[in-house]
């Protein structure tokens, strides 16, 4: 009744309990988690190929020099990133943000690319250890399961056992952050080294000693934009593949026929 709300103090009516606040179900509470153990097994596998073949290339030539190298750095961030995908996959957890999947399939892929198609034929050989011939043996297996083996293994990751449409256009460009800060740290390092060291610069294309830096810098444009363009190929094709982890969840509800 309209009236009864003004007049103060009335005493609560017995035998109605006030509403209780909504409350929030977890979605694990509504569909079973699952576990992915040939996901698991899957990543480990190329999480262990990668720190195989960065071990090999540390034992082959000096650390510093190897570590500084974009392709090393990309598959040890390859390899934590599978390495964490496993246990969630394993553990029944959500994936990785893909932001952060997506990246990582970019760079291993960008500095594949770049060895296939910038580096290879050169003379004299490029290598990572900077002394080529040194382990014959290790330092080809090592290339090729750096340059070769390992981007298409993270490729078919992504492919075939993630989830798609997570990857959107605004992340391109803060994926060019990583080269970039790269670039800056390459042009620093050749900067401070002695100009008449062997190593001064890592790649040809960015040796400043003889191309000159209005060279170098059109040169890391190019790449740069061949990495902007990549990155929107994967966004497209994430867009564009199908849902390869689909599966039927099963809910902790069962509906009854209805009465009547």
């Amino acid at each position: 009744m309209p009236f009864l709300r003004d007049i103060p103090g009335l005493p609560a009516i017995p035998g109605i309990s006030a509403l209780m606040p909504p409350s929030v179900v977890p979605a694990a509470a509504v569909v079973t988690p699952f576990r992915r153990p040939w996901a698991t097994a899957y990543r480990l596998l190329v999480a262990g190929a990668a720190t195989a073949a960065v071990v090999a290339e540390l034992l082959t030539g000096p650390p510093l020099h190897v570590l500084s190298h974009f392709a090393i750095q990309a598959n040890i961030l390859l390899a934590l990133v599978l390495t964490a995908s496993a246990r969630r996959a394993w553990t029944a957890r959500r994936p990785l943000p893909a932001s952060v999947t997506g990246a990582t399939v970019l760079y291993v892929t960008l500095a594949a690319l770049v060895d296939h198609l910038l580096l290879a034929g050169n003379t004299p050989p490029f290598s990572i250890t900077g002394n080529p011939g040194t382990h014959p043996l290790w330092q080809s297996t090592a290339g090729r399961l750096l340059h070769t083996a390992i981007p298409a293994g993270a490729l078919l990751d992504w492919l075939l056992l993630t989830a798609p449409a997570r990857l959107h256009l605004r992340q391109a460009a803060p994926w060019l952050l990583c080269p970039l800060a790269y670039l800056a740290f390459s042009l620093t390092r050749g900067a401070l080294l002695s100009p008449t060291a062997s190593d001064r610069y890592l790649y040809p294309f960015l040796d400043v000693a003889r191309h000159g830096y209005k060279h170098v810098l059109g040169n890391a444009l190019l790449v740069g934009l061949s990495c902007y363009a990549l990155a929107l190929l994967l966004i497209a094709a994430d867009q564009a593949r199908p849902n390869p982890v689909r599966h039927r969840s099963k809910t902790g509800f069962r509906l009854r026929p209805p009465v009547g």
